[in-house]
């Protein structure tokens, strides 16, 4: 059953829905009873109703492989909750800063899976790998939506006329037998093509077989067939078995590449790494909650600082509040709240006195230097700039929302 873990028995023998399907068939209901040493799950509808397993650890599954994997341990350290792996061939690992997590690398999809089973409580993958295999169940919570990495969109491509050049005459030739999508732009020029029928349905390639038929059920495409792949998908229309097919995409280079062009409003999902829990585990859980509040503040931390740098500068001025309405006036350099404005102390003709102020503020990135610019237009000097490693502000929205989407 390749819709689930292996870790999963079947206890009776059902009939799978075949490879290919049209997205006007209604879907059937398949009920699986699966077993296990530490909790009985019952699958309705692909959907797990998991009980709480009784454990005093809190699981947290991070991706086992592939660039994911990689940038996945690179945020945890960045936010001083570095992985320790005993063995790198073992796939349970310890967080030491977190004394009562258990991490387990898996598969994304598997990640998924076993937040609805109840045998993860935490985890860490692709948004389009929640709404592929969570399929909007509501025992999964989104924590975190925006980690900044994994970007990519689940999009719909389809093959263009093929070019064949001859470089020596330097003769471009337009093969017209996969042309038919040539003059189609978008989505809705899609679905009114009358091609389309009963007999004859679009084809389309695609390894979100959750995802891809309900997208076409609310756009309109009544005609759809989709044929399950993994891999390499650019080469199915090619080949002649596919018509267009739905991937995710980074840059879109591969496809651009195999002559594949996406079109306006086939996107169904634009995607990146999000954190994501298990409702029940967050309120049931002993010390779950809490667990997700360090981690949630570490990542709002970290991220909300990776993009800003401290700027410290000198300026010449009568008071603190002279220099301040000098620095506001620039749309620059108005920091996270405001400039902070302190006195340079210096001694002169035996006594303390105030000729310069220390301002500090916060700078985009992308802004660092035009802001370095407007200072000197003003009279700053001595302008050092420091990268910012965390930005611990007022408690996180994503919390305030979170303890309300749990009802807390």
């Amino acid at each position: 059953m390749s819709q689930f873990s292996s870790a999963f028995t079947a206890a009776s023998s059902v009939s799978l829905p075949p490879p290919s399907f049209y997205v006007s068939v209604s879907k059937r209901s398949f009920i699986y009873c699966c077993s296990s040493s530490q909790s009985r799950t019952t699958v309705v509808n692909g959907k797990f109703d998991g009980k709480i397993v009784d454990r005093d650890e809190i699981r947290f599954g991070l991706p086992s492989k592939g660039r994911m994997a990689g940038d996945t341990l690179d945020l945890l350290k960045d936010c001083q909750l570095s992985v320790k792996q005993v063995n790198p061939r073992q796939y349970v690992a310890q967080i030491p800063q977190l004394s009562n997590v258990e991490v387990w690398f898996q598969r994304p999809k598997d990640i998924v899976r076993k937040l609805l089973s109840g045998d993860l409580d935490l985890g860490i993958v692709g948004l389009d790998t929640v709404s592929e295999y969570g399929r909007g169940d509501e025992d999964l919570i989104i924590v975190h939506d925006a980690l900044k990495y994994g970007d990519c969109r689940l999009s719909l491509a389809m093959r263009l006329p093929d070019i064949l050049a001859i470089d020596d005459l330097h003769i471009f030739v337009q093969i017209p037998k996969y042309g038919i999508f040539e003059n189609i732009n978008s989505l809705k020029e899609l679905a009114q093509m009358s091609r389309w029928t009963i007999d004859r349905p679009l084809r389309v390639a695609t390894g979100f077989t959750y995802l891809g038929p309900k997208f076409m059920q609310e756009n309109g495409l009544k005609h759809v067939i989709f044929s399950t792949a993994e891999g390499a998908l650019e080469a199915a229309p090619a080949m002649g078995i596919a018509d267009a097919i739905l991937d995710l995409v980074s840059s879109g280079t591969t496809l651009r590449e195999n002559n594949l062009k996406e079109i306006e409003g086939g996107v169904v999902l634009e995607s990146q790494a999000v954190l994501v829990a298990s409702r029940k585990a967050l309120i049931q859980r002993k010390g779950a909650l809490d667990t997700t509040h360090e981690i949630l503040e570490r990542f709002e931390a970290h991220l909300r600082a990776a993009d800003q740098f401290m700027v410290t500068a000198n300026m010449r001025g009568s008071s603190a509040e002279e220099v301040a309405e000098r620095v506001l006036s620039q749309p620059s350099l108005s920091g996270l709240q405001g400039p902070t404005v302190s006195p340079v102390l210096c001694k002169r003709d035996g006594k303390v006195a105030a000729d310069y102020y220390a301002i500090v503020i916060c700078v985009p990135k992308k802004a660092l230097y035009k802001s370095v610019q407007q200072l000197r237009a003003i009279g700053g000097s001595g302008v050092l700039i420091s990268p910012l490693t965390y930005i611990f502000d007022e408690e996180t929205p994503r919390w305030r929302e979170l303890l309300s989407n749990l009802g807390l």
